[in-house]
């Protein structure tokens, strides 16, 4: 266990990538699998809200941290800092929420927004003075920790809103509300707004657009280990060229979380080649069980290196925040990905090992499966069933034989000439290119 905390643990990578409110779910994780002492978590929490607005739950923490029931006399002062402060806020926003809550009064506006300014000027005497008012007291919900209000507030503010990186900010925290929600379809859906803006915005210099992306990809992670469809998600936004780029120049410990989407998207697997290139080029760099575990199986063919990866890929797994637990209605529950990852790694081993070997004496198998006798022949049977591998048993001999699967000699020579041919045209097109660019000089 202490190895996987001082080895594998991934939050200090993580934390500064989110924004603090984010952090809270990982730390409730961490102090629910025991993997710090309580009073280290606590003092962490602290630390967090202190830089929030939610004094109730800073204070709560103090009085379990310290065994008292008194809050310290800056706590006090800061509580009624932050009533002051909201009750400031609420009064300036207060003529364009009214607005908002009158239905009525909502249907008046339409998608132009220069239309909705001047309506709202000359109607309701609703300015820029107002609009500001709103993200002010809707950023400090957020930071109060009313989520529900603060996504409400947002989403309006950005219907009126005609500052981009003013919008682009409220979406960010639109964003952040419905993960804190577990909303996790709208949430996608916000996710899918900030990356279009992201990839189509022009920024002060090519390092902001990628920060931006890598902030993208980590508040991503509760999105995609909790949403229906977001292990192929997952894959879909990281293996992206400009998105995969920045994982390996500033961020290669998401390689752990797009390996693991790999092992347990069956559907993903045609794009699984060139993820193992990415893994052999960021091998010196990062090191992480389930990314040594792909390298082992399709890289070095070690079959028994991988089967002790296994194991370790199953405590890097249920100790991860992001692959140990998933939200449903509200409640932490037991995933079954660490299962679903183990199956689909012993079908791994098991596809690759049989690719090399012909005839597969049983024993063996099932110890680089990690089973014993009997389960490894269950196993394989159940696989042959399903996935209809041209393989059968030989009871007598406890040996799995397999037929060849390869393409043959000459398949593989039309495979070569294709892509030989392929390499041949891109170089006699550049050539051309420069030939004619000298000739027009």
């Amino acid at each position: 266990m202490a190895e996987i905390k001082e080895n594998y643990d991934l939050t200090p990578r993580v934390a500064p990538n989110l924004d603090r409110h984010l952090v809270f779910p990982i730390l409730e994780f961490l102090q629910e699998r025991q993997l710090y002492p309580d009073e280290q978590i606590l003092k962490f929490k602290i630390e967090l809200l202190n830089k929030t607005n939610m004094v109730d739950y800073a204070m709560d923490i103090h009085k379990s941290l310290y065994h008292t029931e008194d809050a310290p006399q800056d706590m006090v002062e800061r509580r009624a800092e932050v009533v002051a402060r909201l009750k400031s806020l609420e009064e300036a926003a207060a003529p364009l929420v009214t607005f908002l809550l009158n239905p009525a009064a909502v249907q008046e506006l339409r998608a132009d927004k220069q239309y909705n300014l001047q309506m709202l000027k000359e109607r309701y005497q609703i300015g820029p003075d107002q609009i500001e008012a709103l993200y002010q007291y809707a950023k400090f919900q957020f930071e109060c920790g009313n989520y529900s209000g603060a996504a409400d507030y947002l989403y309006q503010y950005r219907t009126l809103c005609s500052n981009l990186e003013r919008s682009l900010s409220a979406l960010w925290g639109k964003l952040a509300s419905e993960i804190l929600m577990q909303n996790w379809d709208i949430a996608f859906e916000e996710l899918n707004r900030v990356k279009d803006i992201i990839d189509s915005k022009s920024f002060a210099s090519p390092l902001n657009q990628v920060q931006n992306r890598i902030w993208l990809m980590h508040w991503g992670l509760y999105i995609f280990f909790n949403h229906d469809n977001g292990r192929t998600q997952i894959i879909d936004l990281f293996n992206q060229d400009k998105y995969l780029n920045a994982i390996q120049t500033s961020a290669p410990h998401l390689l752990r979380y797009l390996a693991t989407a790999f092992i347990v998207n069956k559907r993903k697997r045609p794009q699984l080649k060139e993820f193992i290139k990415v893994i052999q080029q960021e091998h010196y760099s990062y090191k992480d069980p389930i990314v040594e575990f792909l390298a082992c199986v399709f890289v070095n063919y070690d079959f028994d290196g991988a089967q002790k990866k296994m194991k370790e890929c199953e405590e890097v797994i249920v100790n991860d925040p992001f692959l140990g637990k998933r939200v449903e209605n509200g409640n932490f529950s037991t995933v079954p990905l660490r299962d679903e990852f183990l199956e689909n790694a012993r079908l791994f081993i098991f596809e690759t090992y049989c690719r090399i070997h012909q005839r597969i004496d049983m024993g063996v198998l099932a110890e680089k499966l990690n089973l014993n006798y009997e389960e490894a022949e269950r196993w394989i049977v159940n696989l042959i069933r399903t996935s209809k591998l041209d393989a059968k048993i030989d009871s007598e001999s406890g040996t799995v034989i397999m037929e060849p699967t390869q393409p043959n000699v000459h398949e593989q020579l039309i495979n070569h000439t294709k892509a030989l041919s392929g390499r041949t045209y891109k170089l006699v097109t550049q050539l051309l290119e420069h030939t004619q660019g000298q000739a027009a000089r």
